[in-house]
């Protein structure tokens, strides 16, 4: 059984700065790609930023290079997002994901498991 745990989400000012940190337990966490992707009410999941399963490479989206970073800590089967300069339009619920298979490349794709979310808000 596969859980990703969410957590480190909360209320923000524009321009703070928020880590948010995903757990993984029932799987070899280190073999993994992982991803965060975020969510507004009505609209579809978005992807924010993926990491690779050794680490050495990163993706992240437009909107979101320069100020969020993701890391992970396989030792502590974790992967971390940190958010600095934060804008309203952050504002959404966050989710990590990895996929149903080890290995491969970023581009892959095909996230497959979910964490049940944690909610990112920072009011205009």
């Amino acid at each position: 059984q596969v859980r990703l745990e969410e957590s480190g989400g909360g209320l923000v000012r524009p321009g703070d700065s928020l880590t948010l940190s995903c757990r993984a337990s029932g799987r070899n966490f280190s073999i993994y790609r992982v991803a965060w992707f975020r969510q507004v009410a009505g609209e579809e999941r978005e992807f924010v930023a993926a990491i690779s399963w050794k680490g050495g490479a990163t993706s992240y989206a437009d909107s979101v290079k320069g100020r969020f970073t993701i890391s992970r800590d396989n030792g502590k089967s974790s992967t971390y997002l940190q958010m600095n300069s934060l804008k309203p339009e952050d504002s959404a619920i966050y989710y990590c994901t990895i996929p149903p298979y080890p290995y491969g490349i970023l581009r892959d794709g095909n996230w497959h498991y979910w964490g049940q979310g944690t909610q990112v808000t920072i009011p205009s």
